[in-house]
């Protein structure tokens, strides 16, 4: 086991992009992976969007990082179960995703996403993440939330 190779790969003090990381401002992960997400379709339970792949969500093979694409997931689910008509979307409790093929940066992905059983307590949602110019299927994500029961009281 090499430490130092494990510390230089997840630690980074320091760098070019110190000052940038430090100033973000809270709550900024959202802005940052939704920039340029477009709605196309909206039915009850079920959200399109499309999305070109941004150099900002890139991994070192320049294609979309999953976790990017992880997020994506919760924010687009979390839309299926408001267009299900749920009054607020919950918190995480499960989420995956495969990953099947890559999306490279300028490549313009649909992302549809449904809600598959949105109860009083749980939603889960299903989100497939495909190649406009092929329909090839990119990642499919899975996504639990519970639905927090408003205290009566």
């Amino acid at each position: 086991m090499d430490v130092e190779s494990v510390k230089k790969l997840v630690e980074k003090e320091g760098g070019e992009f110190e000052f940038t990381v430090d100033s973000m401002p809270a709550k900024f992960i959202e802005p940052i992976v939704m920039q340029g997400l477009k709605i196309d379709h909206v039915e009850r339970g079920r959200v399109v969007c499309s999305f070109t792949v941004p150099p900002r969500l890139v991994n070192s093979e320049n294609s979309l990082h999953g976790g990017a694409m992880a997020a994506l997931v919760d924010i687009v689910g979390s839309a299926a179960i408001i267009a299900a008509g749920a009054p607020f979307t919950g918190v995480s409790v499960e989420i995956n995703v495969s990953y099947f093929d890559g999306a490279y940066v300028g490549e313009e992905i649909e992302i549809d996403t449904k809600a598959l059983r949105v109860g009083k307590s749980i939603a889960v949602v299903s989100v497939d993440f495909r190649s406009k110019k092929t329909g090839k299927l990119i990642a499919q994500g899975r996504h639990s939330k519970y639905l927090a029961v408003r205290s009566k009281i």
